[in-house]
């Protein structure tokens, strides 16, 4: 079977050898993605988030600007409007995550923010497997918060707005798939995004703080969140179905955690980390045991992630 045919069909196993691979590389795209969040946690503090993300987001255009020929008879509102509004909500995603992650921590921001995506993927579902995965992912959230009450409220609000904002990003980024060819909605989104974060980012940044350290963090950041797993998502879901796909991404909040401890020296107490395993497992569970057809919102978080 070819590798087009694979990737028109999400539902269509490939071989194995070619799976496995597929598979790992997914993982390492994980790995990349928190491992950047967790150097974010580390610059943050120092710069800010405006700038972080910014930065972060200047290297995606980068990555993807050479590969964006508009002609002038296709810049019209009604053919772009989903592309801008995806560049807003990348925005608002990124900024209100990193802002969590520094109030707290990357382990129980990326927790929460899960919920977005698994919710949008469950919304049509009936039954009763479903219900149960969500509520126990809720009770894993209510967990990592609601017990001990030092939680940072503010955190825990721009950890659901990131959520929020990650639903919207796949709606978005569905419907700009289908509207526009290869990689043109997202580069129309990373060039409004940056419009928006470039003045803010300015405004904050103290020029005084910046050396080769920062800098190295900072490019480390854009390249490991953005650059590497958008080049790698192609060649990842022609060897894995979407379903496989989600499943490894409903895995995300463990590395987070993992990144969190080893990085950022955050501590979890027993019932956090059986809140995270929670959540993760209710999602894995849920996803597992998914039908084939059709593909749900939660597989489709391919280019979604942080």
């Amino acid at each position: 079977m070819t590798d087009e045919a694979t990737a028109a069909d999400p539902g269509v196993a490939p071989d194995s050898g070619r799976a496995t691979v597929g598979a790992l590389t997914q993982v390492g795209t994980e790995v990349s993605i928190n491992l950047g969040s967790s150097l974010a946690g580390v610059v943050i503090p120092v710069v800010g988030s405006f700038v972080v993300v910014a930065v972060r987001q200047l290297v995606m255009a980068i990555v993807v600007l050479p590969l964006y020929r508009p002609k002038r008879a296709e810049l019209t509102w009604a053919r772009l409007w989903p592309a801008l509004a995806l560049g807003v909500v990348l925005a608002v995603m990124n900024l209100a995550f990193y802002e969590s992650v520094h109030l707290l921590g990357l382990g129980v921001a990326a927790t929460i923010e899960f919920l977005g995506p698994l919710l949008l993927a469950l919304t049509t579902s009936r039954r009763l497997l479903d219900v149960i995965c969500v509520i126990a992912a809720g009770l894993g959230v209510v967990m990592l918060t609601g017990l001990d009450g030092t939680i940072n409220a503010w955190g825990v609000v721009l950890a659901l707005t990131a959520a929020a904002s990650w639903a919207a990003y796949i709606l978005l980024t569905r419907r700009v798939a289908l509207r526009l060819p290869g990689l043109e909605g997202l580069t129309v989104a990373s060039i409004v995004s940056l419009v928006l974060l470039v003045p803010a980012a300015l405004f904050t940044l103290d020029v005084s703080v910046i050396d080769w350290r920062v800098l190295g963090l900072l490019l480390a950041i854009g390249v490991l969140s953005s650059a590497l797993p958008y080049s790698l998502d192609t060649f990842i879901l022609r060897r894995i179905t979407a379903r496989v796909y989600a499943i490894i991404t409903s895995f995300g909040p463990v590395i987070a955690a993992i990144f969190g401890w080893l990085i950022l020296a955050e501590q979890f107490t027993l019932v956090q980390v059986l809140a995270i395993a929670l959540v993760c497992g209710a999602a894995g569970t849920a996803l597992a045991t998914q039908r084939d057809a059709p593909t749900s919102d939660l597989e489709m978080t391919a280019e979604g992630q942080h």
